[in-house]
């Protein structure tokens, strides 16, 4: 099974091999400031299952902190991917970027300490963090 995904523009597309690892919404502050959301969901994706094709070289990488990347595109400034030291067989992906339904849903809030006060998350996933 295949999952595919774009940016914005079309210039970025990926398609990943199921399974993915994990699928998780993020309240970190870092992900609040770069997305301009209150919450992120990400899909923790083994980083050898993940094939990027970058037609227009418009996938651009910055070091939001010290062993870390997110990775996005110069052309529409959709964020993609994030990558760290910290699990360096991963590649994470915005859910949003994905055309295709998944092998998963959302199962768990992570850094939920730094979540917004003005949006309330009503379901029963665990919060982490």
């Amino acid at each position: 099974m295949m999952f595919d995904g774009q940016c914005f523009c079309g210039s970025i597309t990926f398609t990943v091999s199921a399974p993915t690892k994990w699928c998780a919404h993020c309240h970190c502050t870092i992900c609040q400031r770069i997305h301009g959301s209150a919450v992120v969901t990400w899909v923790g994706c083994v980083a050898d299952s993940v094939s990027i094709e970058d037609i227009d070289d418009n996938l651009t990488w910055y070091e939001s902190t010290n062993g870390a990347q997110r990775g996005s595109c110069k052309q529409c400034t959709t964020h993609l991917f994030f990558k760290s030291v910290t699990w360096p067989d991963e590649l994470h992906i915005t859910r949003t970027s994905f055309s295709s339904d998944l092998d998963r849903e959302p199962e768990a809030h992570g850094f939920h300490s730094a979540h917004v006060d003005w949006l309330t998350c009503g379901d029963d996933l665990p919060k982490k963090g």
